[in-house]
């Protein structure tokens, strides 16, 4: 069977000397298998040139034995990719050390900043919108939200907490029920109907169980209204494609979850710049 080349190097270095490289005591058979390997930056830049790579910033090696990390940029993000010592092959992917499940591949990667987006809130209908905090409040977000999403339930916890410690924030919810969400129109259009946070709230609990998601689908429909099919079309012109996503003063657009602090921080912030 044939022998890939990056195996038999490892092969070479790892038994007696009579297979080391070069000759005498001084071959990879008197010390450490890298002692006889080398690659620096205008070698791995040769090799990677064929990749499309905008850069070659340093050659290591890698803490994986028969390894060269080499650290690279493409489009404005750092990562690492690795060469291995026979100079034949490329890995690109997540390697892991097995003692503690550690990613030693992400321990390189550099992310380009997220460019923020924003969106004019004076656009979105608020008639429907539920009102968590107090109607008084300064300071009022705009928050998209699925009744059948799980980190729209762990978000709907943080933003009480922000209205319970911050009486000058509250939060706008809005109801976009994603197609994936088989149980959530149903769901929002009596939320809607009903202006019923408890029905929301009961919605979030009932994540996981689909039995009970499917039971508050199949109550009869409180009202006629096309709301939630209003919000659906004003947040796909506006570019908001999921949930939870909070739209601030400012017109900042700011999709995922957060903790109450950060979310109390972000809306004084987008607050004092809005115009």
């Amino acid at each position: 069977m044939r022998i890939s080349i990056f195996f038999l190097a490892i092969l070479l270095c790892a038994t007696s000397p009579v297979f080391a490289f070069g000759s005498g005591s001084d071959g990879c058979g008197a010390g450490e298998c890298r002692d006889c390997h080398s690659l620096d930056v205008k070698e791995a830049t040769d090799i990677l040139g064929k990749t499309g790579l905008d850069k070659i910033d340093k050659v290591e090696f890698s803490e994986m034995p028969g390894l060269f990390v080499v650290d690279v940029e493409k489009d404005g993000q750092k990562f690492p990719v690795f060469i291995d010592f026979s100079k034949q092959y490329i890995v690109s992917g997540n390697i892991i050390r097995l003692s503690d499940g550690h990613n030693i591949t992400q321990d390189r990667v550099v992310r380009k900043p997220k460019k923020p987006t924003y969106a004019d809130p004076s656009r979105i209908p608020l008639d429907d919108a539920l009102l968590l905090g107090s109607a008084d409040a300064k300071i009022k977000v705009i928050v998209f939200t699925d009744p059948e999403c799980p980190f729209c339930s762990k978000l709907h916890e943080e933003i009480k907490q922000v209205t319970e410690q911050n009486s000058d924030i509250a939060y706008l919810i809005k109801m976009m029920p994603l197609a994936m969400h088989k149980n959530a129109y149903p769901i929002a259009k009596n939320i809607v109907c009903d202006r019923d946070m408890k029905l929301l709230e009961l919605s979030f609990a009932s994540i996981g169980n689909k039995e009970q998601l499917r039971a508050l689908a199949a109550r009869p429909s409180l009202c006629t209204t096309d709301a939630v099919d209003q919000t659906l079309a004003v947040a796909g012109e506006l570019g908001i494609r999921s949930t939870p996503t909070l739209v601030y003063p400012s017109g900042l657009v700011d999709s995922g979850y957060k903790k109450a602090e950060q979310l109390a921080e972000i809306a004084r912030t987008e607050a004092g710049t809005a115009k």
